[in-house]
């Protein structure tokens, strides 16, 4: 494998490109024309514009990505997350042109995109599944039948869905005919298909997933969980690893689970298996990520691993060089995803230029990122500009250190999610380890927010009227 292309922007296509380059593998970017500036397509060795802005006209354009794939004479496609990462179709097609998908095969991408399909295919395996149906829905009538005999409330849920939408809770009988039609009108606009399926909503849970990595040799092992419950309209902000929640003995029933779900689909490279936890601590399986995850950083930090190293050693047919006691969880590590967004107006996306743009750095501070000052931040893609991970010895360390490095990470000209990420870290709730994902509804007000940042410019007014009057003080002083 000498070529690989990657199928992406921003800070994951450069994250990808590091790691091959520290193989000695070569790179090829695709951009959009709004990103001919970008720094990954600075970072490549090589770079081809694929088209206009819109998604649908670049990236997504998996026959344009091909075909300049064989161009080039690359070996390997690297999808990143999000786009054409889990497009079974893409993946099939890569296959048959003979350039290796450094995925999992396209069946198990399929298999696991189906919600109600990936729930068929792990209940040989014994593992706990939240209470539903197991086949799509469109009947609100059907719908109050099912909603009844499980209790509400209950979750709408998209059966091709993916990153919360066709996502409805219903506490009420009453809400569901109305909750449920949004839902398919949604499921139909994001994803092309309305199915829907209904199952018991867990109250309070909290929102763990499981790393795995698997060859094509028959090895299988799991990397531990990562805890992303602080979430925002279903998707994750905050995520960390290891949990507050998980007890060595649950850890090892929940990462067998994991393996299990991956056996299922016979699945190839790194996934992500996803459940949720209960106040009990009784777990359910959720669904499984066929791609890399944006969190993987956290679990790079506490293992010493490189995971884009060992999926790209795995789609070379390579075995796992390392065994389930190979691994172990040393320190803490947390991570920010810094969004242009808006926490003060409803986390609404906020465009415009990157007037100052500097990141943060030091010991146990990595910053992925994608973007640099002078840049204009787009409208066209996911709103993510990079993503602040910090580690430390224990949870409290790797805290204190991602509060001082969201101090100085400076970004001027949007607004972004640095100061929730402060307000979460400073939050005693989530400092106790005593939340859930409903942590947003129970603790954040965009008052108490804008209180806080109020509060601290204050004091550094005052801070900086002290130093003004003590420098006054040094001047005057007789030589």
């Amino acid at each position: 494998m000498k070529k690989i292309l990657i199928a992406n922007r921003g800070e994951i296509a450069i994250r990808v490109m590091k790691t091959a380059q520290k193989m000695g593998i070569k790179t090829v970017a695709v951009y959009s024309t709004a990103d001919r500036h970008a720094p990954h397509v600075e970072f490549a060795d090589e770079a081809v514009c694929i088209g206009q802005p819109p998604s649908n006209e670049s990236y997504l354009r998996g026959d344009k990505i091909i075909e300049v794939a064989k161009n080039l004479n690359v070996d390997a496609i690297h999808p990143g997350y999000g786009f054409l990462s889990e497009n079974a179709e893409f993946a099939e097609q890569c296959e048959k042109n003979n350039i290796t998908f450094i995925g999992p095969k396209s069946k198990a991408i399929k298999m696991m995109g189906d919600k109600l399909a990936a729930k068929d295919a792990v209940k040989n395996y014994d593992i706990p599944m939240v209470p539903g149906i197991d086949r799509a829905i469109s009947d609100p009538e059907e719908a109050i039948k099912i909603a009844k005999k499980i209790g509400f409330p209950i979750l709408i849920k998209a059966a091709a869905g993916g990153g919360g939408k066709g996502m409805r809770i219903v506490e009420k009988e009453n809400e569901l005919n109305e909750q449920m039609n949004r839902a398919i009108s949604e499921a139909t606009s994001a994803f092309g298909n309305g199915a829907v399926f209904i199952e018991k909503y867990i109250s309070s849970p909290r929102h763990i997933e499981i790393q795995v990595m698997c060859d094509s040799h028959g090895n299988n092992i799991h990397l531990f969980e990562r805890e992303c419950s602080i979430q925002r309209r279903h998707q994750k902000v905050i995520e960390e690893a290891p949990s507050t929640v998980l007890s060595t003995e649950l850890r090892g029933i929940i990462g067998q689970a994991a393996i299990n779900v991956a056996k299922a689909c016979n699945y190839v490279g790194a996934g992500t298996v996803e459940f949720l936890v209960d106040a009990d601590n009784n777990f359910y399986f959720l669904e499984m990520n066929t791609r890399l995850q944006v969190e993987h950083p956290v679990t790079e930090l506490i293992t010493g691993l490189d995971l884009v190293e060992l999926q790209i050693r795995v789609a070379r047919g390579e075995e796992l060089p390392i065994k389930q006691f190979d691994v172990n969880i040393n320190g803490h590590a947390l991570e920010l995803r810094i969004y242009a967004e808006d926490p003060l107006h409803n986390f609404l996306p906020s465009v415009g230029t990157l007037e100052t743009y500097n990141l943060p750095s030091g010991k146990n501070i990595r910053v992925d990122n994608g973007y640099k000052q002078g840049m204009d931040v787009p409208i066209y893609y996911d709103p993510m500009l990079a993503k602040l991970i910090t580690y430390g010895k224990t949870r409290e360390e790797s805290i204190a250190l991602m509060i001082r490095a969201i101090e100085n990470y400076q970004i001027e000209g949007i607004e972004t999610t640095l100061s929730f990420g402060k307000f979460v870290c400073k939050h005693e709730a989530f400092r106790s380890g005593n939340f859930d994902t409903l942590f947003v509804k129970k603790h954040y007000a965009p008052e108490a927010l804008k209180e806080s940042v109020e509060h601290e410019a204050k004091i550094a007014a005052l801070i900086a009227v002290k130093k003004y009057v003590e420098d006054q003080k040094t001047l005057r002083l007789p030589n």
